[in-house]
């Protein structure tokens, strides 16, 4: 396809800033670059018709991390990188909350739950010690103790009779939340083309080649915010992880209200529209759950299925209407990485599956790596 003079100078021509991805981290990018720069032109690429990846394809959980993940995280990680990462989660989720507006992302405060099987009772004696300390090392951030013991209400059926809540985590509609996010960007004057992929980035000394399929252009700055994908274009360390996810019919009175975590946060299930949005168990798998197919498989769909038939919702027949997985980045670290390759290339990516707690902060210092 040849492009016309019109197009090229509209979208492609002296290009201040163009920015690879437009999910969270890219938008939000976007955002804080305008903030920054009112007169400079701005692109995003976007190679989906959607934003690919995970943006649009989560469960909308605005957590902080369930008790069983958080210990996990400090087998491998100290106290204090611990306390740093739910700390830039809440102040990502803040800063979302803010940018954008609860109503506008439709921001429930249900709490967060985190359920224990019968044969998890080891597990849950752990957490259940460890309340404690953990409420106290967190305490500077929530100004409460936030994680306590509740009774299970829900009528969860092989489970413990006890859970443990969160009582600050909350949902967000992620659908909103992405239009919302796109259409403040956009009035913004900020440039998002769809359907448009990136075959290569190269460094140069003052600006940036960038490779489409029909042209190749430059920026003077690139930021990559493709996260699990940033491997396509760049030399990164990321792992991509599958996610599959399914959500059920409409349920006639529905009382299950809140976002529920079992097994160190693997598991996930949650309300949306009087349906269960569940996802998850892709520990069950990680030999094939850690690649960039969107494929669904049999193996953790039966899984999911099973949750929800006998533990969920026991005893009704719940049809499933819908199903489709997401791919996160994740790594050796839950730290993510923001980082710039050369003096006019920078990336971000390794979020975590905590893109809707971190993305927003995330995307923001991506932009501000440019001094």
């Amino acid at each position: 396809m040849n492009l016309s003079y019109w197009e090229q100078q509209s979208w492609f021509s002296k290009v201040d800033y163009c920015v690879i991805g437009s999910g969270i981290v890219g938008l939000n990018c976007a955002l804080a670059l305008r903030q920054k720069y009112p007169k400079a032109k701005i692109l995003v690429l976007e190679r989906g018709q959607l934003p690919q990846g995970a943006s649009t394809k989560n469960a909308g959980f605005a957590c902080y991390g369930s008790v069983s993940e958080l210990l996990a995280d400090l087998e491998h990680h100290t106290e204090e990188e611990v306390f740093n990462l739910v700390n830039q989660r809440y102040r990502g989720l803040e800063l979302l909350r803010n940018t954008l507006g609860d109503k506008a992302i439709d921001y429930q405060q249900y709490g967060g739950f985190e359920v224990f099987l019968n044969c998890d009772q080891k597990s849950f004696e752990e957490c259940y010690h460890q309340l404690k300390p953990l409420n106290e090392l967190l305490h500077p951030i929530f100004k409460t103790d936030v994680f306590q013991l509740k009774p299970n209400t829900f009528n969860f059926k092989s489970c413990l009779p006890e859970l443990i809540q969160h009582q600050l985590e909350g949902q967000i509609d992620t659908g909103k939340m992405m239009q919302q996010l796109l259409q403040k960007v956009q009035s913004e004057g900020v440039l998002v083309l769809n359907s448009a992929e990136v075959l290569s980035v190269s460094a140069e000394v003052s600006s940036v080649k960038i490779q489409l399929p029909n042209l190749e252009f430059t920026a003077q700055h690139t930021f990559v915010a493709t996260n699990a994908f940033a491997k396509d274009l760049l030399e990164v360390e990321v792992t991509p992880a599958r996610n599959q996810v399914l959500v059920t019919q409409p349920i006639h009175n529905l009382q299950l209200k809140g976002c529920f975590h079992l097994d160190e946060g693997y598991l996930y299930f949650r309300n949306i529209h009087n349906r269960i949005l569940l996802g998850g168990a892709r520990n069950l798998a990680p030999g094939t759950e850690t690649t960039t197919d969107f494929k669904l498989t049999k193996l953790i769909q039966t899984a999911l299925e099973s949750l929800l038939k006998e533990v969920i919702l026991p005893d009704q027949d719940v049809e499933i209407t819908q199903r489709w997985s997401g791919i996160l980045g994740v790594g050796q670290q839950k730290k993510p990485m923001v980082k710039s390759v050369s003096n006019n290339l920078h990336c971000a990516f390794r979020l975590g599956g905590m893109g809707i707690a971190i993305g927003s902060q995330v995307g923001r210092d991506l932009a501000y790596l440019i001094k």
